[in-house]
């Protein structure tokens, strides 16, 4: 225990004293407050290891310290002291994310004790940490592909705040894994063994939205012909992924908000609530910090979500991870085609691929790779077999062209072309190939100037 620092916290002048000289004969390093508030505002000065806090005391209590604490990521765990008749409301903190507690009136070594067990705790959760650590150093993580700084950065973060509760919120672009850095937070964690339940809040509508959260009883709405259990209750015990959380609507923002407040859902019809044990973790794409600016997403609602924010970096920001992810994605797309060997990406194509923005990300870059396999035989992946990519007018506009007519127009041409050259120019074959008529072939190669 010695070089520990601990925050004691209670309104008992006698209890501080007495605690503080006994711990200190052990060689910790003690701080003191005499409230929830006062202890709040230590903790935003001052990291501990350890936390003691009463249950019973004026102004705010030791249960709403603890939830304030929790939801401000203090990390350190919390040990409840509670009187005789205030066990229930004990029991009830540890659910909520205390570590122990311990009955007054107590023995010195009681306190020793418990201290002692939470630091083996937080031992083992560090030697965890560190062989999480280890695993991260090779270029995955969870199913998660990358050895860029910024992925290393991201796989410490996930294994920093797995084991926790506290809620998660996943910022990036369309198509930069959002959902499975969500399942890496889940699977690495204390919830792995427990559901995974995903939605995205913007694909359903509000009525049938609310259903789906939280679930329904016979006869709550038209079509209701049985009770239903919502997405909260399916994952009880485990984790829920909100995906795309900026674009659920206003109504619904209240009644998620008081869930993440009370720990409770209520489904639709039904006259009472019910508890759930869930981690929250939400993604979006938008910047929710602009969306509360223009009262379109409500500021209490973010800072519930916002406790810990992960940012996950754009493709075109680390490419030197397209060499494996393109790899990956060889492999992975050759095993669903049963495509056996994988053919080899070749040192052209790889350039190719750099050379592109990647506006559509690692998502993009996966339906790029996946729509060439189809177009190609071999057991090579070269440079003109990424059709869909020079499709997109890739190392031109930067793929800021958006236009779908000229993408397919650019498509088709490739595919004139290469189906001209492996038939050595035969327009008989080559229309055969492209599976329309030699007539439409011979028209559409004066269209695009391939006489």
């Amino acid at each position: 225990m010695s070089q520990r620092h601990i925050l004691i916290i209670d309104d008992e002048e006698n209890l501080r004293h007495m605690l503080t000289a006994m711990l200190r004969k052990q060689g910790v390093n003690v701080d003191v407050a005499a409230s929830g508030r006062e202890a709040l505002q230590r903790l935003a000065a001052q990291v501990y290891d350890f936390i003691l806090c009463d249950i019973r005391m004026p102004e705010m209590d030791g249960h709403a310290f603890l939830q304030q604490a929790l939801e401000r990521g203090v990390t350190a765990p919390i040990i409840m002291m509670t009187a005789y008749g205030s066990v229930d409301t004990a029991v009830a903190c540890m659910q909520e994310g205390a570590y122990d507690f311990i009955s007054k009136p107590f023995k010195q070594d009681e306190i020793i004790i418990v201290l002692k067990k939470a630091e083996e705790r937080e031992r083992l959760k560090e030697e965890n940490r560190q062989l999480r650590a280890q695993a991260v150093s090779g270029s995955s993580f969870h199913g998660l592909i990358g050895r860029n700084p910024a992925m290393l950065a991201l796989y410490d973060q996930i294994s920093r705040v797995a084991d926790l509760k506290t809620t998660v919120l996943i910022q990036g672009e369309s198509g930069t894994g959002k959902e499975l850095v969500a399942r890496a937070i889940h699977t690495s964690g204390a919830r792995a063994q427990q559901p995974f339940v995903a939605v995205n809040c913007g694909a359903i509508s509000e009525h049938l939205l609310e259903s789906e959260l939280f679930g329904h009883v016979k006869g709550a709405f038209t079509g209701a012909i049985n009770d239903k259990a919502g997405l909260f209750e399916q994952a009880n015990g485990g984790t829920l992924l909100l995906d795309e959380v900026g674009e659920m609507p206003p109504p619904l923002q209240v009644k998620l908000l008081r869930v993440l407040q009370e720990g409770e859902i209520r489904r639709v019809g039904a006259a009472v609530s019910q508890r759930v044990d869930v981690r929250v973790v939400s993604a979006t794409a938008r910047d929710l910090q602009a969306e509360v600016a223009s009262s379109r997403f409500r500021e209490d609602l973010f800072f519930r979500l916002n406790v810990f924010t992960v940012q996950l970096p754009p493709l075109r920001e680390r490419l030197d991870d397209l060499p494996l992810l393109a790899d990956q994605f060889v492999r992975s797309c050759s095993a669903r085609m049963g495509r056996e060997p994988a053919p080899r990406l070749t040192s052209d194509a790889l350039r190719h691929l750099i050379s592109y923005s990647w506006p559509g990300n690692v998502r993009e870059l996966e339906n790029v790779i996946e729509r060439s396999l189809v177009l190609c035989d071999g057991d090579q992946l070269k440079e003109c077999c990424l059709v869909a990519v020079d499709a997109a007018a890739m190392g031109q506009d930067g793929g800021d062209n958006l236009s779908i007519k000229q993408a397919e127009r650019m498509m088709e041409m490739d595919l004139i072309r290469r189906a001209l050259e492996r038939t050595g120019g035969n327009r008989t074959h080559a229309a055969r190939l492209l599976e329309i008529s030699h007539r439409a072939l011979l028209y559409k190669m004066k269209e695009y100037g391939l006489e």
